[in-house]
């Protein structure tokens, strides 16, 4: 390990140092005679073992090579080494830390629900990022990414149904009913449908984190990403620039192997993260037919009140009389008018009218 970073020395702050000398104890256990301490329990040395083992596989996959020094960026100074035949050397401290929070943010992303996508297009990553994504059930993209995947989402799901649409010709035949150049046309378009957006099929809703390879090569991607606010992961090289990227794992991007270990981490993330997410599903409540009556609104009934005080004050009707037989109406008799010789031209009533006669002085009664 030490060939591997050039040597070490007295001011390189990751040296190796020396262990302390032991000595054996009373119960013939060697015993650290500066910080004696008891062993720690099998939680702790399972981890560490599985950290050791991480280091190891990262390690041998030349995850710490980066690139040549004349084809670097400067923003990358805090996760370099050093210098070993004129490549930069990758600080392995660093990936381990970027690939840990990693690990943290994506099982936390997963676990409420969220999807993440893989976004590999380059040659020696199309493999690794189709293999795992395709274990864990993520969304991925190995060949070319298409403006507007995240941005203008509405189209790209036009574009799968349409896919669906061509899918249904093949499926059912009617696809032979078309001519020869027709048949053409339409096999041509869903094959490059498919090609395109064959690992997106089933994304119905944008991601909640990208994770990208090569940040140089996936540079649409980050800032599509960006603009909707959605968290980036990329694995970076010495050749990068990290201000792209939310969480940056240095580490060498042009290795086979060294992507595969990424790659493989972060699915355990994602199937951890799957373990623990929790479905919530809304059930309708069945309908009953002895529904309680509908409650009035604050509002409505506000205005109900409003309507009852504006009205004018009626006042209150007269006392009935106790109930009696029914009679019907009489009409009062009409005035007697003296007239000699004649009677009077008034209106016409049911009683008899009774008109003094000039000659005797007892009436006469006239229809």
């Amino acid at each position: 390990m030490g060939d591997a970073f050039g040597g070490q020395t007295h001011d390189n702050p990751g040296r190796i140092l020396p262990a302390h000398p032991k000595r054996p104890g009373a119960d013939g256990k060697p015993e650290c005679p500066v910080h004696p301490h008891p062993d720690p329990p099998v939680s702790l040395r399972r981890k560490d073992k599985l950290m050791a083992s991480l280091v190891n596989d990262l390690i041998e996959a030349g995850i710490h090579f980066g690139q040549h020094r004349s084809n670097w960026n400067p923003k990358m100074g805090p996760y370099i080494y050093g210098v070993r035949n004129k490549i930069h050397i990758i600080d392995i401290r660093e990936t381990i830390k970027g690939l840990l929070l990693a690990k943290r943010f994506i099982q936390k992303t997963v676990a409420e629900g969220q999807d993440v996508v893989f976004v590999g297009t380059k040659r020696q990553a199309r493999s690794s990022i189709e293999k795992y994504a395709i274990e864990c059930g993520m969304p991925y993209v190995t060949e070319r990414w298409l403006g507007g995947t995240l941005t203008n989402f509405r189209t790209i799901r036009e574009r799968l149904k349409r896919l669906e649409e061509l899918e249904h010709l093949v499926e059912s035949g009617e696809i032979e009913t078309y001519s020869m150049k027709m048949t053409s046309q339409l096999l041509r378009e869903k094959r490059k449908i498919t090609r395109n957006l064959q690992g997106i099929r089933n994304m119905s809703k944008l991601p909640g984190a990208v994770i990208a390879i090569d940040v140089k090569r996936e540079i649409n991607s980050l800032l599509e990403a960006r603009r909707l606010g959605i968290p980036t992961i990329c694995l970076i090289d010495t050749d990068g620039n990290p201000d792209l990227v939310d969480i940056p794992i240095p580490g060498n991007d042009d290795s086979m192997r060294s992507i595969d270990v990424i790659v493989r981490e972060l699915v355990e993330a994602v199937k951890t993260g799957k373990t623990g997410r929790t479905v919530t599903e809304k059930t309708d409540a069945p309908e009953t037919d002895d529904a309680a009556p509908r409650r009035r609104s604050s509002r409505s009934q506000f205005r109900a009140r409003d309507d009852v005080t504006s009205t004018p004050p009626v006042s209150p009707a007269p006392p009935v009389s106790p109930a009696s037989p029914k009679t019907p109406p009489t009409s009062a008799p009409a005035p007697t008018v003296e007239v000699p010789g004649k009677s009077t031209g008034s209106a016409k009533s049911d009683t008899p009218e009774v008109v003094a006669s000039p000659v005797s002085g007892s009436g006469e009664s006239t229809s």
